[in-house]
């Protein structure tokens, strides 16, 4: 979740002038963390000497430190978030998964733990804030002096304009000068990194936006000209933009970051390129472990009974559906006895008609994230799909008809197992477009649901085109 740069790429650049009798100590790499480190935390813990094992964790790179507190058991884990610094246990925060932060964060009193939320970035803090129970999420507001600022920011979505952006930006009057700005940014190296990947705003006395300074005009105008001289006219984005929008804009202005504005054009915030990526990358890998069958952010530190029953919601429902899909088979056992050849092809004709689905399948869950289709749109889709559908099941079906042929020596065998294609590639991107806006409908998560249903409907009809066309060939096929 940080894009810190740490020590050793510091190093890394100092090392190129040093001289050559001194880089073997500057290069000097630091000592590996053991594999079984959590257990010699754990060892300490148990002996009494927690400010040894916090001073070990804190030692340790970021990545590594955050993977051994994952390993800890719940007990010696709390007894290190109460023991370690405010400002490492916030970096742990800032690493972790936003679910697994806040569980951390439930363990602590209601002071330490607004004092370590209180070192996040402001985006970081609401997607922690999120996940918390609605008790503890109204402690912590409470024990913030910015409560209210956080309490807008937990109140939009967490893939919105409003939800990505931070709390601070970087604003100047349109009476100050260019060499104001520089020299705010150059004073401090600590205001530097506060708002690295910010534009400088300009805004009026009412705090709305009015123009920006890029760097370049910065760095090519007079350090006395008025920023209100110089600046360009604002792009802003309001508090609900989707994360797709935002996407687009950014990817049509070469912008590293965009004010956030409310319904009065008052600015709320700033929302980065950066941030804008990473929350587009998270959406894609949520939405990808939910095909899967993998709800929420599941880790293997997570309590065993809590994953197990996660999965086995979706596993045991599973079951049902390929029973369904299995009798269609029993149902034709006599011709798959006569005819034992089209058992070759079965996986096959329902596994390529799946893959055409799940294409349709991925296209209307983005549409229906851009807000570009809604339920109501269901035939309009369905006409859309069906011509794709026949088109791309002629192609497939002509060519595994004489793959059927020519491996098998039967040309009928070859003309059952294409039709069977063509009409079970039309049938699953029918289903693969129009199943996400039905469960869209039914209020039910599309990117959940949508992949068990299809694979279950492919299978069972790509079953049966192929037993029942063998069934009213079987002259031609024995």
């Amino acid at each position: 979740m940080s894009d810190r740069t740490g020590p050793a790429a510091v190093r890394s650049d100092r090392q190129d002038s040093v001289p050559a009798e001194e880089a073997p100590l500057a290069a000097e790499a630091p000592t590996a963390v053991p594999d079984d480190a959590w257990e010699q935390i754990s060892d300490l813990i148990s002996e009494g000497q927690l400010d040894e094992a916090s001073e070990r964790l804190e030692q340790m790179p970021l990545v590594d430190s955050t993977r051994t507190l994952l390993q800890l058991d719940t007990g010696d884990s709390e007894q290190i978030l109460n023991n370690s610094s405010i400002e490492m246990v916030a970096e742990w925060m800032e690493e972790l998964p936003a679910q697994y932060a806040a569980d951390f964060v439930e363990r602590l009193d209601i002071d330490r733990a607004a004092s370590i939320i209180d070192q996040l970035d402001s985006d970081v803090q609401a997607d922690l804030m999120r996940e918390l129970e609605s008790e503890s999420a109204d402690a912590l507001l409470a024990a913030f002096g910015a409560a209210n600022v956080l309490r807008r920011l937990v109140s939009y979505e967490a893939d919105s304009a409003g939800g990505l952006d931070g709390v601070d930006a970087l604003t100047f009057r349109p009476e100050d000068t260019v060499g104001m700005v520089l020299q705010r940014l150059a004073s401090s190296d600590e205001e530097f990194e506060r708002y690295r990947g910010q534009t400088p705003y300009v805004v009026d006395e009412d705090e709305r936006v009015i123009g920006y300074a890029s760097l370049r005009t910065l760095l090519t105008a007079r350090r006395g000209d008025r920023l209100g001289a110089v600046m360009k006219p604002p792009i802003t984005v309001p508090v609900g933009m989707d994360l797709f929008d935002l996407q687009d804009i950014f990817e049509e202005h070469e912008l590293l970051s965009l004010p956030v504005v409310l319904e009065d054009q008052r600015i709320a915030g700033v929302v980065t390129r950066h941030s804008v990526d990473e929350a587009a990358l998270h959406r894609a890998e949520s939405e990808s472990y939910k095909r899967q069958g993998v709800v929420g952010d599941e880790l293997r530190s997570m309590p065993t009974l809590i994953r197990s029953r996660r999965r086995l919601a979706w596993l045991s429902a599973n079951i049902g559906l390929n029973i369904i899909a299995a009798s269609v088979i029993s149902a034709y056992e006599s011709t798959l006895t006569a005819v034992i050849a089209i058992a070759v092809f079965l996986p096959m004709v329902s596994d390529m008609s799946g893959c055409s689905g799940n294409q349709s399948v991925a296209v209307s869950l983005r549409e229906l994230a851009l807000g570009l289709i809604r339920p109501a749109d269901a035939l309009r889709v369905w006409s859309k799909e069906v011509t794709v559908g026949i088109l791309n099941g002629l192609m497939l079906g002509v060519l595994i008809g004489l793959v059927a042929w020519v491996w098998k020596g039967n040309p009928a065998l070859g003309l059952v197992i294409g039709i069977a294609l063509a009409l079970n590639t039309v049938l699953a991107v029918s289903i693969g477009g129009v199943v996400p806006l039905l469960l869209k409908r039914l209020n039910q998560d599309p990117a959940v649901a949508s992949g068990p249903l299809l694979t279950t409907i492919t299978d069972m009809a790509g079953f049966f085109f192929v037993l029942s066309l063998a069934t009213a060939f079987m002259p031609w096929l024995v």
